[in-house]
Parts: C-alpha cells; sequence; structure tokens
C-alpha cells in the first residue's frame, strides 16, 4: 500500500493517476470536505490531522511500504510529522512539491518569511488589506499590533468550521468572503476593486492554486503585494512531476 497525503487537487489528482495503474493507494487528508473531495475518485480516505505518532499508526494499520507527500507547499507541520513517522518506520518518503508561479518584475512586490513578518510589512502599506493567504495565517494579521485600527479582508473556504474560525477572531461578516478558489485573474481584479484594498497579501502556492492570477491581478491594479515565501523544509527526496513519482512507486513496489 502508498499512502498519499492529498490535501490538494493535484495531490488527489496523482492518488488517482496510481490508483488507475493499479497499485495499491489509500489518501490520508485533514478536513472532511477533503475526504468528500477525495472519495470521488473511489479512494479509501482517512481523515484528520496527525502528529508523528498519529502517522506512525496510521502506516501501520495500512501496512504501508511507503508514504507520498502532496500536501499543501505550505502544510509544513504536517509534511515534518510525516516524514518524521517514516523515519521512525524506515519507510521510504517522497515529496510531491508543485513549482511555484514565477514571481513578477514588479516594483511593488515584497517577500516575507512568514505571516507575522507579512502582517509587519502590510502595516506600513496601506490602510485595507486583502488576505488571499488561508485560514490558517489570519490569527497571526489579527494579533499584530501595527495593524490595530487596519480593515482585513479574509478569502477563507466556505466551510463552517474555517467560517467559525473566522468569527472568533474578531472578523466582521462584511470582511470575509467565503469561496472555493482556484480565482481567475478577472474575479481576483473584481474583488480586489470591490473591497477597495491598498495591499495584496498571499502566498505562492503555485499555478494550480492559481497564485499566478493573484499577482497580476495585483500588478493590473498597481497594488502593493506581498508573497510569503515557502516555508524551509529538509525532504530525503522530492518529485515535481508524475514521471519521477511512477519511478519512485515502481522502485518501492517491485
Amino acid at each position: 500500500m502508498i499512502v498519499v497525503l492529498a490535501g490538494t487537487r493535484d495531490g488527489r489528482e496523482l492518488a488517482a493517476f496510481l490508483a488507475r495503474q493499479g497499485w495499491p493507494v489509500s489518501i490520508a487528508v485533514v478536513s472532511d470536505y477533503g475526504r468528500k473531495l477525495a472519495a470521488q475518485d473511489g479512494l479509501t480516505v482517512h481523515t484528520g490531522g496527525r502528529d508523528t505518532v498519529g502517522f506512525v499508526a496510521l502506516l501501520r494499520s495500512e501496512g504501508a511500504r511507503a508514504l507520498i507527500d502532496a500536501s499543501h507547499p505550505y502544510a509544513a507541520t504536517a509534511s515534518r510529522n510525516a516524514q518524521a513517522a517514516c523515519e521512525a518506520l524506515d519507510l521510504p518518503y517522497l515529496r510531491y512539491e508543485r513549482p511555484p508561479a514565477p514571481l513578477p518584475a514588479y516594483d511593488k512586490l515584497h517577500r516575507a518569511a512568514d505571516a507575522v513578518q507579512a502582517a509587519r510589512l502590510a502595516a506600513d502599506l496601506g490602510k485595507v488589506i486583502f488576505l488571499a493567504t488561508g485560514s490558517r495565517t489570519l490569527a497571526a494579521f489579527k494579533n499584530e499590533p501595527l495593524l490595530a485600527g487596519r480593515r482585513l479582508i479574509a478569502r477563507v473556504l466556505p466551510e463552517p468550521e474555517v467560517l467559525t474560525v473566522c468569527r472568533r477572531l474578531g472578523f466582521a461578516p462584511a470582511d470575509i468572503i467565503a469561496l472555493q478558489g482556484p480565482f481567475s485573474h478577472q474575479l481576483n481584479l473584481a474583488l480586489f476593486r470591490e473591497y477597495a484594498a491598498d495591499v495584496i497579501v498571499t502566498k505562492n502556492s503555485g499555478l494550480v492554486g492559481g497564485a499566478d492570477s493573484k499577482f497580476s491581478a495585483a500588478v493590473e491594479l498597481g497594488l502593493p503585494l506581498i508573497v510569503i515565501d515557502r516555508p524551509a523544509i529538509e525532504y530525503s527526496r522530492i518529485a515535481a512531476d508524475i514521471d519521477s513519482v511512477s519511478d519512485f512507486v515502481k522502485e518501492v513496489l517491485k
């Protein structure tokens, strides 16, 4: 059995591709929404966040021969826990990493190492901060004293638990955009304009995540753009395409 961490569309597509090749595959996701999406391909899906011990238990219960980590590029904790579990069990680990979108040559582009630094940068750039960073980073912006009195717009997934997090952090309903991405260039333009955004903050989740259309919309409107860099993780083995993943699976199951 090959266990695939598949919290993204390309991760689910990868798992489905491997299954079509006749290889035994099961999927691990965090949310119930992710489970529903992954189940559409008829694969066994395990739901829930896991620490290292939890991953060890999952891999043992599945009789796993290897783990392919196709989680979100910014899911650093999940990747570290999964890799540690594989080391503990002496199982092969492969990180499937979607490439980042090219950054524009733009004089209003700012890069941040993490959400905390991004929040501090945003404080100097405008009064209406449009956060296209996902729900997990919102606390860093709400808790930044330099952003007190600024309007923060959160674009997040339309899931009940995510909306609950937003409300608990103090986001007003008028400052929450609950939509499923990725978003086109034109829709980003419309939303940035509608909310009179002064600053756009996002992650470089790659073309699959629609990062390029967020970049281009910010550039067209002449808005400061803050891009949070991907977390620095040292992977034991990494692949960026399906052929490389197939070679890995063949090695493991030969």
